[in-house]
């Protein structure tokens, strides 16, 4: 079969409990773009067990066919049964493209259906669009039109890599969660529902759950907060981390942290930014103590205000802030706080 039989853009709907994944959204606000450069279809891959009310909502999402593989030995995410369920719709249906969330599924599945459909994977997308490759044309060298650039974060953030996949399909890529930006839904959105199974034969690969443990947090999420109040090393302790949250709560925001901060142990993984943390995208964003290398600022880049308080009036957090502070954060913040407190009820 010849590269141009593959057609449509197809995502992986993470679900889990039977509820759908943000990044399932997110992925179909990228995928709907990607489609309507290539004059094609959008198709949600839903797997599971008794999944199948959950293609309306990916419909009013922007999926216009939902592909549902629904069985008993789907109902927990295992590599085996699951790996097997999306190389095999792969196989059968032949996208053209397929996205998978970088999420802590997503990273264990996408490899291994990857190789098991003799295709390459780019991971930790963070931009993802159609165009020629090579970018620019080299002579004695045939470049492909309509490829899917694939654009991320290299060598530890210190350099961007656009990758294309020119000779073989699908083109593969996993995108970090909170990259993406989902459509706004459209009420009453109708998809065409495919049920499809390839067989489950349970072997020596299918792991048993002996038990699941669900750690119960009352940590916010910080991909979901409006105003996110972040301090890095610069706010000197965990103890300090209180003027940045009378901050927070002055106008209604939700304290993070740079990795410098949670490598100190004075806040929790859950609330890191950047790289290796969580992808961002508030309306407003403060840096506080934050030097602005690229594996943080990779994380928070695109939100909509950003502001920045530092000392040191060559950081690097400067360069991309809407909003620049030179000075002391243990004196800016309060006064900062007490003047907000004033205007905002």
């Amino acid at each position: 079969m010849g590269l141009e039989e593959y057609k449509g853009v197809y995502v992986f709907a993470q679900q889990v409990d039977n509820e759908l994944s943000s990044i399932a959204f997110e992925l179909l606000g990228k995928a709907k773009e990607l489609a309507a450069d290539l004059n094609t279809e959008v198709t949600a891959v839903l797997v599971g067990s008794g999944i199948k009310g959950l293609t309306d909502q990916l419909a009013e999402y922007g999926a216009d066919k939902v592909i549902v593989v629904d069985d008993p030995q789907l109902k927990d995410y295992r590599t085996e049964p699951y790996a097997h369920a999306l190389a095999s719709v792969i196989n059968e249906y032949k996208p053209e493209i397929v996205l998978v969330g970088a999420t802590a599924i997503g990273r264990d599945l996408g490899p291994r259906v990857s190789a098991r459909v003799a295709t390459g994977l780019t991971a930790d997308c963070t931009v993802l669009e159609i165009g020629d490759f090579p970018i620019n044309a080299i002579p004695g060298q045939e470049q492909k039109h309509n490829q899917l650039l694939m654009t991320r974060p290299a060598f530890g953030g210190n350099t961007i890599a656009t990758i294309a996949c020119p000779d073989n399909r699908p083109q593969m890529a996993t995108v970090r969660p909170g990259v993406m930006q989902k459509i706004e839904p459209i009420a009453g959105a109708k998809a065409e529902v495919i049920e499809y199974n390839p067989g489950f034969t349970p072997n020596n690969k299918y792991v048993e759950i002996v038990d699941i443990v669900k750690e119960i947090s009352d940590t916010v999420d910080i991909m979901d907060a409006k105003i996110l109040v972040s301090g890095g090393r610069g706010v000197g302790s965990a103890e300090n981390f209180k003027i940045l949250q009378e901050l927070a709560d002055a106008i209604g925001g939700t304290v993070s942290c740079s990795r410098a901060v949670v490598d100190n142990g004075w806040m929790p993984k859950e609330l890191q930014v950047g790289q290796t943390g969580k992808t961002v995208r508030p309306n407003v964003y403060f840096a506080i103590g934050i030097s602005g290398a690229i594996q943080h600022t990779a994380g928070m880049e695109e939100s909509d205000i950003i502001v920045a308080i530092n000392k040191d009036d060559t950081a690097p957090i400067f360069d991309v802030a809407d909003y620049g502070i030179v000075g002391d954060l243990n004196k800016i913040v309060p006064k900062l706080t007490e003047e907000l407190k004033k205007v905002v009820r």
